[in-house]
C-alpha cells in the first residue's frame, strides 16, 4: 500500500484505496489515522474521496502472522462499528484456497465465509453494505475532511 495523494490526483478518478487507518506491516506504516472515508482536494474543483481499508489484509493475517482463526478480523469489526466507521478489507482471491489442498501461500475460503456469516449475523439489519464506489459517491457529495493530514505531511 504505497501512497502518495498528490500523484493520485493525475489519475482523475472518483475514489482511491491506497491508505489504511492503521496498519503497521505496510512498507509506508504512517496509516490515515481515520476509519471514515475523506476527501482529498485536487487543484481547483478538482478531487477524489479516499477510502481508508480499516480491516487487516488477509495475506497480513493468514499468511504472514499465520492466525488460524478470524478473531482479529471479528474485533476489529465490533471498534469500528461501535464508533460508527466504515468497515474495509482487502480481500486477495489469489491467496484464497477454495479446493482443500493448501500450499503455504494460501488460506482456506472457509475462514472468509465465516467473517461474512459474522458480519451478516451481526450486522446485517444495521449497518449498508455497499460498493466502494457507492460509499464514494455518498463521500464526494459531502467531501469530508480527514481529521487531521497524517498522510499529507509525511509526503
Amino acid at each position: 500500500m504505497f501512497h502518495n495523494l498528490e500523484w493520485l490526483q493525475d489519475l482523475d478518478v472518483l475514489y482511491d484505496a491506497s491508505t489504511f487507518d492503521v496498519d503497521p506491516f505496510e512498507p509506508q506504516p504512517d496509516g490515515a489515522g481515520t476509519i471514515f472515508p475523506f476527501w482529498v482536494q485536487g487543484n481547483g474543483s478538482k478531487g477524489y474521496v479516499e477510502l481508508p481499508y480499516t480491516l487487516p489484509q488477509d495475506s497480513t493475517l493468514f499468511l504472514l502472522l499465520r492466525e488460524a482463526t478470524i478473531d482479529v478480523w471479528t474485533k476489529k469489526l465490533d471498534w469500528v462499528a461501535a464508533h460508527g466507521g466504515m468497515a474495509l478489507m482487502i480481500v486477495h482471491p489469489d491467496y484464497v484456497n477454495f479446493d482443500g489442498k493448501m500450499t503455504s501461500s494460501e488460506f482456506s475460503v472457509e475462514l472468509y465465509e465465516s467473517f461474512l456469516k459474522y458480519v451478516t449475523n451481526r450486522y446485517g439489519d444495521t449497518c449498508w453494505f455497499a460498493l466502494p464506489r457507492e460509499v464514494a459517491t455518498f463521500a464526494a457529495q459531502l467531501k469530508p475532511v480527514m481529521p487531521h493530514e497524517t498522510i499529507r505531511s509525511r509526503e
